[in-house]
């Protein structure tokens, strides 16, 4: 048996097989924000929140909604208020909710992510553990979400997944692994029966788009909604899907009824510095793993994330 590796190795029971995704879904809408990688970050919870109300659109929260909120009234305010919504369980979530803790962090880090890196998300998961571990019904709730989704919107069929589509916590839909292994991430999208595959868990946006024998099919991956995804910015990012194309959109195509788009979520900057520092002070292992990215953004453009094929070329932009 292969020796487990806590914050690399993938549990058993995060897997699942592509032909799920081959049911009636689990809810449709005419406006749909799929909401990736939160990370406890309550400001930017406020701003989708805020976003949503302003069209009547449904929330999906996909998971890794907590993250840095290790403050025992945040951790239980941010769960509080997610839960009122669609939500699936990203690897943090299983994990806090879960007693064993071999697996570390969850998050499957392949082999191009230092050990120093795994070591300190497997030392904040441990932290957020030990907050957790007060709030034994919340952890309940927490354990029954699903791993995935169905929605529909504008005749689209949208598998809203953590990870991809094999994994709660897998790295097909990754940005690394759409460069330099599409055609893995092809084969998914065809045997699946979905138009979109919408995901987070690997901290950088994607949207890429494939030929399929189904037609034109994308994956959207929002990176996350609570850091900064882009070189000297300071919003995060979700997945909109709706009959009508938003004014504030990065980029996006449109499919059939519907556009697909990657929107800023303008979150109160300066004062999520202020809390995180309060809470994961210079030297923490969040600050020494995102600390700099909260700030001015990752090296990582909006030009890197927007990738088309040469058959489709459906993607653009926002002017």
């Amino acid at each position: 048996m292969a020796r487990t590796r806590p914050g690399r190795s993938c549990p058993r029971h995060y897997r699942y097989s592509p032909a799920v995704f081959a049911r009636a879904a689990d809810l449709a809408a005419q406006s749909l924000y799929i909401v990736g990688g939160l990370y406890g970050n309550p400001f930017a919870l406020e701003a989708v929140l805020a976003m949503a109300r302003r069209e009547d659109a449904t929330l999906v929260f996909n998971g890794d909604f907590n993250w840095f909120n290790v403050d025992p009234a945040e951790f239980e305010a941010v769960n509080e208020t997610v839960l009122r919504h669609a939500a699936l369980r990203g690897n943090v979530e299983t994990e806090i909710a879960g007693a064993d803790s071999g697996a570390g962090c969850g998050c499957a880090y392949p082999e191009w992510v230092g050990d120093a890196e795994v070591e300190r998300s497997n030392e904040i998961l441990r932290r957020l553990r030990g907050t957790a571990s007060a709030y034994p019904e919340l952890r309940e709730r927490l354990a029954v979400l699903p791993m995935h989704l169905v929605a529909e919107v504008g005749g689209l069929r949208i598998g809203i997944v953590h990870g991809d589509a094999e994994s709660l916590a897998g790295w097909q839909f990754s940005q690394e692994t759409l460069r330099e292994r599409p055609e893995r991430a092809g084969a998914l999208l065809a045997g699946s029966g979905v138009d979109v595959f919408a995901c987070t868990h690997t901290c950088l946006p994607v949207m890429q788009d494939f030929a399929t024998p189904r037609g034109t099919a994308l994956i959207v991956n929002n990176g996350a909604a609570g850091m900064p995804n882009f070189r000297d910015t300071r919003f995060g990012l979700a997945t909109r899907i709706a009959s009508a194309p938003s004014a504030q959109a990065l980029y996006g195509t449109r499919l059939g009824a519907a556009v697909v788009e990657a929107v800023p979520v303008p979150y109160d900057h300066e004062a999520w510095i202020a809390r995180f520092d309060r809470v994961w002070p210079a030297g923490s292992p969040a600050s020494l793993s995102y600390r700099r990215r909260i700030a001015s953004g990752p090296g990582y453009d909006v030009e890197q994330a927007l990738r088309t094929s040469s058959s489709t070329g459906a993607l653009s932009r926002a002017a």
